[in-house]
């Protein structure tokens, strides 16, 4: 057991070395993490603003916008390729929006809607490219599920221009944007242009799910932005510390996803990538203090064992005021006449001092009595 720790331990020591000493490794490692925090802190606007779906329509409808700036420039150019996916994300987008504004449809309606128009319109764009007698489209489909080794330093480089400008934008923004996402109705009686608003959020959404398309894909882009912002949900109240985490989720999902996928041979790094965040995600909603599946069963159980002490010591109140000294002792089988009592439950009593026991009788104190009146009268207001 102790050999298999220290191999784990040289294993991790010789991956950091790499990661510092090999250019691709640094190069995959660095997008993958700044492409995780940007993918989280907007994710995060998605997410609270009912729009999880927003994600999954944006990064399909991108894919349209791929093949048609191939088509034009006859080149594989990463950066002409991703200003088509923009301008096709952009396009599908407002779309989007035009559809829910100007028609009787929903919102979830335009998503699909958009969604398999513009997939299947990029796939039958690509299945033509596929067909033309030119070297160069070799490796447009790996945009379906991306691919991180074709990471290079400009592509990074973009990436932290990208997440600096978002930033910067955030923070001066912030009380607009926090506004808008809890209070529309309000902002606008504000004054502030909630269209200007909405349209700015939306972009940078954009943006960041046209960077992601290289590295993770079309396919499972949606889940890079969401499953940050979702895991950090479970944590906080708090939009700031929300954005935050969900940053830091998903900047660890694509470290974390890029050694996993580095390790191990045939393993693509876009999908162990969003399997990584599905873990900060399942964790999340299990172990986290406020919304934790866990700690939700916990409450429930505590919550039920108060209830059951509370109706035993309401019961015992009930004998106790019959009799004119209210630490008359009255025997233990009286209560197994009340479907609540259990003895764990009387031993709760005692401990609280509620209950005095003496051999097989019991006999209410004076804390007790007056706690179980304040419960009686209580429970009557509620039903009054």
């Amino acid at each position: 057991m102790i050999f298999l720790l220290l191999q784990k331990v040289l294993d991790i020591t010789k991956y950091i070395e790499l990661v510092f000493t090999d250019y691709t490794l640094r190069t995959i490692t660095l997008g993958t993490a700044i492409l995780g925090a940007i993918t989280g802190m907007l994710g995060s606007f998605a997410v609270l603003r009912k729009q999880s779906l927003l994600g999954d329509a944006i990064s399909h409808a991108a894919l349209p916008g791929i093949a048609i700036a191939f088509l034009i420039t006859g080149a594989k150019d990463t950066n002409t390729l991703l200003v088509g996916a923009l301008v096709s994300g952009l396009i599908g987008t407002f779309w989007i929006k035009s559809i829910v504004t100007k028609t009787h449809l929903k919102s979830d309606t335009a998503l699909g809607l958009i969604l398999s128009v513009f997939f299947g319109f990029g796939m039958l764009l690509l299945t033509f490219i596929q067909k033309q007698p030119n070297a160069n489209q070799a490796g447009l489909d790996k945009y379906l599920f991306g691919q991180a080794a074709t990471l290079v330093e400009s592509d990074v480089w973009m990436m932290a221009i990208v997440t600096g400008l978002c930033l910067i934008v955030m923070l001066t923004f912030w009380k607009e944007f926090k506004i808008l996402l809890f209070d529309a109705d309000y902002t606008k009686t504000l004054g502030f242009n909630t269209r200007t608003i909405d349209v700015l959020i939306t972009v940078f959404i954009v943006i960041a799910i046209v960077l992601g398309l290289q590295t993770v894909g079309v396919v499972l882009m949606s889940a890079m932005l969401l499953a940050p912002a979702a895991a950090a949900r479970q944590w906080t109240n708090s939009l700031a510390t929300m954005v935050f985490l969900a940053a830091i989720f998903g900047a660890f999902s694509g470290v974390f996803g890029t050694a996993i996928s580095a390790s191990q041979n045939n393993l693509s790094t876009g999908p162990v990538i969003v399997l990584v965040a599905s873990v900060f995600v399942g964790f999340s909603f299990i172990f986290s203090p406020s919304r934790g599946l866990l700690f939700k069963q916990i409450r429930v159980i505590k919550n039920r064992r108060d209830l059951e002490l509370h109706k035993t010591l309401a019961f015992m109140y009930h004998i106790a005021e019959t009799h004119e000294n209210i630490s008359h002792p009255h025997t233990i089988k009286i209560l197994n006449n009340f479907q609540g009592y259990t003895k764990n439950t009387l031993s709760k009593l005692v401990d609280k001092g509620y209950v005095e026991l003496n051999g097989k009788m019991w006999s209410l104190t004076q804390d007790g009595f007056k706690t179980a009146s304040n419960l009686y009268n209580q429970q009557n207001e509620i039903n009054e």
